[in-house]
This record gives structure tokens, C-alpha cells and sequence, in this order.
């Protein structure tokens, strides 16, 4: 039996984008310490869930979602609130599963769908359609086929997850997961969160990237390339959709992380102030910044004659010139 690979072509859209996310995620990775930003790895978090939800038509807001999260009363449809809560719990597991484990694919699913799915954790013993409205748009492979198809679409990422980049690898499986549609209920939740923990095992900072939020707001071009590839046979231009999505995600974290830099220039001239002697170390643990990030907006301060450094880096100390 020959060897299942998945049909797609690899376009110039495709290598530039590649490249593109590659020197964001080396800036990004400069100033973004996620060890040190608690709360920004939770707004993410939360931002990944309400916008995936919302995709399968949750009715919850993203304060709702929010106090979901939080522990807080909130009044709204139990279904949608049990959602949330298996999210919340599900998307916790991304830094302990096996992404290349379909054991763990259904343990996961099996968080995701607690108390709102009958075959929760079990790939589906029936058929499966995608319909708008009345009209069935799509029509899932046979429940017969379901796990050898699934069997395949996992041996092929694990004997090419060396070969293929990241980046493509986990467009290639998010798309055909959708296509093989394995669970009753939950493919689309499942397929997010599967993209992002495969892309977690290469870079840590997918695991609190809120991709979603941007396939939430070009959702129709999710569905429209999802459509566009079941005709053609290839996952190409989903891989382009997928790739633009991470691109313009991390793209936007930059220029909300620029547009602060100012405020943190701010701050480290007035933690100077109140002590001349503090270290570069020492600022970056108060700001919650990375210890590049601080050296950088440093660099900025001293370049433009604001601060300087009288004597050595040891024994010396910090002078403000002008504010």
C-alpha cells in the first residue's frame, strides 16, 4: 500500500510568507518574554477561545468568555457556557499533549466536548455533512474510513515533521482534518487548537498566539478557501489563507508592542529616577519586558542624548541628561 501524501503545491505565496513570519517571530521574540507576562499569555488565551467559538456560532461575548474563565456568575445559554469551560480547559493541555499522537487528539476532544457531545472523545460511527442552511455543501468522507484516514494524515506528519516546515506542516493538517471531519461534533475547535500545538512543539509562542481572532474576522475567506480546496483536490490555497492569518497575528502584536515602547521608554526613565545604580536586569524584571527588549529601548534613550551611562557597567550608574 503506498505511502498517503497529502495534495498541495508549494507557491512563491507560500515561500514569501514563510519568510516574512520567520523574521517577525525573531522580533517579536526580542521584546516578548512569556515567562514574565502572565496576564498577556491569559488575554491571548482568551481571545483564542471566544474568537474560535464564536466561529461555531457561541453566542458569549468576549467579556462573558472572560468571566467564564474567571470564575464568575454569568447568565447565558448552558451549552454555550459549557463551551467555554471545556476550551479553557482543552486549550491548557497544548503544552502537554503529543500533537503527533491520536490518542491524545481524542483525549483533547474529549476535554472540548465534555457534557456537550455524545461520542465526546470517539471519532464518529455515522455520516457527515456541512450544510448552509438546508443545502449540504459538503459531504464528509464515509464514518468507515474515518480512522485509516486519520492512521495516515498522522504517519505522514510524523515521518515528515523534519522534512516539511512547521509553518506548512500544521496548514496541510488543519485543512485535512476539516475534510476527513473525524468527530460527530467539534472539528473546527479541534483543528484550531491542533494547528497551534503543532506549531507550539516549534516555537513557543504559538501557544499564545491568537490566531483565531484573526480567522474569526476573515471568516468567510476561511470558509471560501476551505470550499475552494475540496474542489480542487489540494490544500494549496488553504496553506496561503493560513499563512497570511499567523503572519498578519503576529504582525499586529508588533505594532501594538511599538506602539507601547514610548510608555516603556517612559517607565525606565523614571525607575532611573528613583535609583541611578539599577541594572538593565533589574528593569526588565520590574517592566515584565525581556532583558533584549530593555537593551533595546535603552539603546533608543541613549542614542537620542536622554540617558547615559557614567562609569563602568559594573560599578557605574545611570544620568539623565534631559526629559
Amino acid at each position: 500500500m503506498e505511502k498517503y501524501i497529502p495534495p498541495y503545491k508549494i507557491t512563491d505565496k507560500i515561500l514569501d510568507y514563510v519568510s516574512k513570519i520567520m523574521e517577525k517571530i525573531g522580533e517579536i521574540n526580542s521584546y516578548i518574554n512569556l515567562n514574565r507576562m502572565p496576564e498577556l499569555r491569559k488575554q491571548n488565551r482568551i481571545n483564542s477561545i471566544h474568537s474560535s467559538l464564536a466561529i461555531e456560532n457561541n453566542q458569549l461575548s468576549f467579556f462573558q468568555v472572560e468571566d467564564v474563565i474567571n470564575g464568575r456568575m454569568v447568565i447565558g445559554d448552558k451549552t454555550d457556557i459549557q463551551e467555554v469551560k471545556n476550551a479553557y480547559e482543552a486549550y491548557n493541555k497544548i503544552s502537554q499533549i503529543n500533537p503527533y499522537s491520536i490518542d491524545d487528539l481524542k483525549m483533547v476532544h474529549g476535554i472540548m466536548t465534555f457534557l456537550t457531545v455524545e461520542e465526546s472523545g470517539r471519532f464518529r460511527n455515522h455520516g457527515e455533512g456541512v450544510y448552509d442552511g438546508d443545502k449540504c455543501i459538503f459531504v464528509a468522507p464515509s464514518e468507515k474510513l474515518v480512522p485509516e484516514l486519520m492512521e495516515n494524515l498522522f504517519a505522514w506528519m510524523a515521518e515528515n515533521r523534519d522534512v516539511v516546515h512547521p509553518l506548512i506542516l500544521s496548514s496541510v493538517f488543519h485543512y485535512e482534518f476539516l475534510f476527513i471531519h473525524p468527530f460527530s461534533d467539534g472539528n473546527g475547535r479541534m483543528a484550531r487548537l491542533w494547528q497551534s500545538a503543532l506549531l507550539s512543539k516549534w516555537k513557543r509562542i504559538f501557544e499564545y498566539l491568537p490566531i483565531e481572532s484573526l480567522i474569526k474576522q476573515y471568516q468567510d475567506d476561511y470558509y471560501t478557501a476551505i470550499a475552494n480546496c475540496n474542489s480542487e483536490g489540494e490544500s494549496t490555497e488553504f496553506i496561503e489563507f493560513m499563512l497570511k492569518m499567523i503572519y498578519e497575528t503576529i504582525n499586529k502584536i508588533i505594532v501594538e508592542q511599538n506602539s507601547s515602547k514610548e510608555t516603556a521608554q517612559e517607565k525606565i526613565i523614571n525607575l532611573i529616577k528613583s535609583n541611578p545604580d539599577i541594572t538593565q536586569n533589574e528593569i526588565a524584571e520590574k517592566l515584565n519586558l525581556t532583558r533584549d527588549g530593555i537593551s533595546y529601548n535603552m539603546k533608543v534613550l541613549k542614542d537620542k542624548n536622554i540617558i547615559k551611562r557614567e562609569g563602568s557597567n559594573k560599578t557605574g550608574r545611570w544620568k539623565i541628561i534631559k526629559k
